[in-house]
């Protein structure tokens, strides 16, 4: 009998993987490998490390199946190969038997088929807007309204009130004073 390898994968920095590494401890895992990237990200080192470490008779253990289909199938197959199995704590799937990787392979299937109608029906959305003449996404920035909000922090109001004042969103404000070249400093630090 091998030992259970917890693996934890957090999206950002911001965000904890105290509340994924507790439950795979409770969950009996000896050692944990973790990995702070997004799940588009193919680098993670911490993954990495794990398949580097697991030998046969192992079991790597996660909180839940974030990852795409083709990475995750690709991912098993290399782990049954080696003798490692892949348990996932909240879809409740051991691949060490059959029954698991069953189950395995048809959440994988029910999940790719959502992505997919989720795809489906937002292209069909976007072509009926456009067919009743919408256009879908961000309205262009109004350049007077830029213009402006710059004149507005040259002439000392801060951002955040030139914005309001305005309406517009105070990050749009923020990165037109970053195309301008203004320089952070040269306004006030919190004007109402």
């Amino acid at each position: 009998m091998g030992d259970v390898l917890g693996y934890a994968r957090v999206s950002t920095g911001d965000q904890d993987v105290a509340g994924q590494t507790m439950r795979l401890e409770r969950a009996g895992a000896v050692k944990l490998f973790t990995d702070v990237r997004s799940g588009g990200s193919t680098d993670r080192p911490g993954l990495a490390a794990l398949l580097d470490y697991a030998r046969k008779g192992d079991t790597l253990a996660v909180v839940r199946l974030d990852r795409s289909l083709a990475e995750l199938l690709a991912t098993v197959a290399r782990l049954k190969e080696r003798g490692i199995a892949l348990v996932s704590l909240e879809e409740r799937i051991d691949t060490s038997s059959a029954a698991g990787e069953l189950v395995f392979h048809v959440f994988g299937a029910i999940a790719h088929f959502e992505r997919r109608l989720i795809a489906e029906r937002t292209k069909d959305g976007i072509a009926a807007a456009r067919a009743r003449g919408k256009r879908p996404g961000r309205r262009p920035l109004d350049r007077d309204k830029a213009a402006a909000a710059l004149k507005l922090v040259a002439a000392g109001l801060s951002p955040t009130a030139a914005a309001r004042q305005l309406g517009l969103g105070r990050s749009t404000v923020y990165r037109e004073i970053g195309r301008a070249g203004i320089r952070r400093g040269t306004w006030p630090a919190s004007t109402p």
